[in-house]
């Protein structure tokens, strides 16, 4: 296999993972969101960090329970790049769509680092701020 072969493979297999994110989050479950994270993780959010998967969880968990109860994502991957074989570097354009809502109230760019693993690729941060 080639090396674009390889890395449109990689690329599929990268957004595979945010995909499920997102499936997860759809479903509102918390636990099934962050399994592709990595335990030492990080996410921030404008005037947020949440350091370690376990605190991720927590953060979805409470928002699933309340304010983002029903709600999905619209992401639009902008760039996937592999700065080595084992990172990933996607930047993203998403927004968050209420129950009921069919179009975002604002949207975010985003960096997600991925790393792969024994077991695949996994999200190792996550970083988003209004466009």
């Amino acid at each position: 296999m080639n090396d674009t072969a390889v890395q449109a493979t990689e690329r599929t297999a990268v957004l595979d993972v945010l995909n499920d994110v997102y499936r997860a989050w759809a479903d509102n479950d918390a636990d099934a969101l962050v399994a592709s994270y990595i335990e030492e993780s990080t996410s921030i959010l404008p005037g947020s960090l949440s350091d370690g998967r376990e605190a991720v969880r927590a953060r979805f968990a409470a928002g699933f329970a309340g304010p983002l109860k029903g709600s999905s994502v619209l992401d639009e991957p902008l760039t996937v790049r592999f700065p080595s074989p084992d990172t990933a570097i996607v930047v993203s354009r998403s927004g968050v769509l209420l129950a009921g809502q069919t179009e975002p109230n604002r949207w975010v760019l985003a960096t997600w680092v991925l790393t792969r693993g024994v077991t695949g690729w996994a999200i190792a941060s996550y970083h988003n701020c209004e466009e």
